[in-house]
């Protein structure tokens, strides 16, 4: 495809001249007299691969012009600008490099120099760009392979408990939700949906006859349940790249008033997200079999959420569920979709 290229100076015959001379390499250009000119056009089309800008202009001139620019353009997506200058002023040059313009370009330009520099920075950008669309992709695909890896994972821990298959991604989907309502952007809803994902990890080392035993606990079985979110955060804290990944495991046992485990934290001491685990993880746990009891009824569970704020509960996620489970009429939400994966 031809590089599109806008080229703003109120000079006439520069316009005409560095017309010329680009259409002759085959270039798209669009020639502009002013910077007013120029945020019209940049408004109202696409933007083009690259700007020569003059830097002396009445009324606007080049460096306003630029600063006008970026404030209109998204970040990441700012166009290139080469700045067109008959100065000789070496602060002009530091001050326009110092706001982001790509190079200088003295007037009067010489025809072979101008065509020769702008062919190379407009492959200098494509070349860019093209690093970026692959990096990622690449991206892309690793985060992908990472989630399949740690959604397998969680399948395999889930499977350890004939009663609660399924649970991780189950708690993964109710803690996206209710971090989506509380204002979490997209990046850091899928951060604690992984969180989710891996809060039970830790019960890789708790013995299966302890998981799925049908009576009640004995002392000794319930401390070795206990163990389970320390020994998942040892085990999350070898993910160097995704530090808060350990902090879900360890402390979604937690309680709001302190009285929890494994190391008695309460409020805001303990991790936001971990907070929202504690009532996503309560929620599937309420609304599922177990060895020892059925599910429980909507209004049930309904009702110990609504107990458990400021006791077990951070209030405010805890007030989320609970506009989860009001808008819920038929009582089908923990077992449906919630963001288009099964539960």
């Amino acid at each position: 495809m031809n590089p599109q290229i806008i080229v703003v100076d109120d000079d006439p015959m520069i316009l005409k001249r560095a017309w010329n001379i680009l259409s002759e390499a085959d270039m798209k250009v669009v020639a502009l007299k002013s910077g007013e000119q120029l945020l019209k056009h940049i408004a109202d089309n696409p933007a083009p691969d690259l700007i020569l800008l003059d830097i002396r202009m009445p009324e606007m001139d080049g460096f306003e012009t630029l600063e006008k620019l970026r404030a209109i353009q998204k970040k990441g997506q700012e166009t290139p600008v080469i700045f067109l200058t008959a100065s000789e002023d070496d602060g002009a040059e530091e001050k326009g490099l110092s706001m982001g313009a790509m190079d200088f370009i003295k007037k009067p330009f010489i025809p072979g120099v101008l065509k020769i520099r702008v062919s190379h920075a407009v492959e200098l950008i494509r070349l860019q760009r093209n690093l970026e669309q692959e990096v990622g992709e690449k991206t892309k695909e690793n985060e992908q392979l990472f989630l399949d890896v740690v959604a397998s994972l969680a399948d395999a821990i889930d499977a350890k408990d004939t009663y609660t298959n399924g649970h991780s991604r189950r708690v993964a989907e109710y803690s996206k939700e209710i971090a989506k309502r509380y204002g979490y952007d997209e990046k850091n809803q899928d951060n604690i949906y992984m969180m989710g994902l891996l809060h039970d990890v830790g019960k890789i080392g708790v013995p299966d006859e302890v998981i799925n035993k049908p009576g009640r606990l004995t002392d000794e079985e319930f401390a070795a349940i206990k163990k389970h979110p320390a020994i998942g955060a040892k085990i999350l804290e070898n993910i160097k790249g995704m530090p808060a990944l350990a902090s879900g495991a360890r402390w979604h046992h937690e309680r709001f008033d302190g009285r929890g485990y494994p190391e008695g934290i309460k409020g805001k001491e303990i991790p936001e997200q971990a907070r929202i685990i504690a009532v996503a993880d309560a929620y599937d746990a309420m609304t599922s079999n177990r060895s020892y009891r059925g599910a429980l009824s909507q209004e049930k569970v309904r009702e110990q959420i609504e107990n458990g704020k400021e006791s077990q509960f951070d209030p405010v996620f805890a007030d989320i569920m609970i506009a989860m489970i009001d808008e819920d009429k038929d009582y089908k939400m923990h077992d449906s979709k919630i963001h288009g994966t099964e539960s």
